[in-house]
């Protein structure tokens, strides 16, 4: 008897599992493409690029899979996680974008310059309203640049400003209590010797 009794409970055990398995959701996934989570950023989407504007580049094609229900808005920020502007404690920013439409599945690569996208969201870097590519000097090690997106529950009303830090702090604060997922992806750059 003892034995049917543990058949039974394995039993069961494995069919709860599976019906956990089942009814979780999905994870939120960021990819950018171009360059695998943790490579090397490749130089056509740095400020080394040829052509590239001073504080400029060609932002890469980021997409995402798995959204969670009720999403209403999409916040991408990517910043050098190595750089401190101004002394501080704070990162550059690279680019944030926000209200980008909740039925979005990502960006494609090239995105303009200018105050809005043609998607209807917000942008904003250290050049201005634009993506600013990775720049880190070829004669120091790799910088850290990180690409976050985060799927909220609202679109946020955030303007932007001249000051890309004091925006991008606008637009983190107005995100709290709303973020439904967050997806993160990393890619490594110095430019080229």
């Amino acid at each position: 008897m003892n034995i049917l009794k543990k058949v039974f409970v394995m039993v069961m055990m494995s069919v709860i599992g599976s019906v956990a398995q089942a009814q979780a959701p999905a994870n939120f996934i960021l990819t950018v493409d171009g360059f695998a989570d943790g490579a090397d950023i490749p130089v056509r989407f740095s400020q080394a690029a040829e052509g590239a504007a001073p504080g400029g580049g060609t932002s890469p094609a980021l997409s995402w899979i798995n959204v969670p229900a009720g999403t209403q808005s999409f916040v991408v920020n990517m910043e050098d996680l190595d750089f401190a502007p101004n002394r501080g404690t704070k990162t550059q920013v690279h680019w944030v974008v926000w209200n980008i439409p909740g039925d979005a599945t990502g960006l494609t690569e090239g995105q303009p310059a200018g105050d809005q996208l043609p998607n209807g969201a917000s942008q904003v870097s250290a050049t201005g309203r634009v993506y600013r590519g990775p720049g880190a000097p070829a004669t120091r090690p790799k910088h850290h640049y990180m690409f976050e997106v985060y799927a909220l529950d609202t679109v946020i009303n955030v303007t932007a400003t001249d000051d890309p830090i004091a925006t991008r702090d606008a637009v983190l604060a107005a995100m709290e209590g709303h973020v439904l997922a967050k997806s993160v992806y990393m890619g490594r750059f110095h430019r080229p010797q």
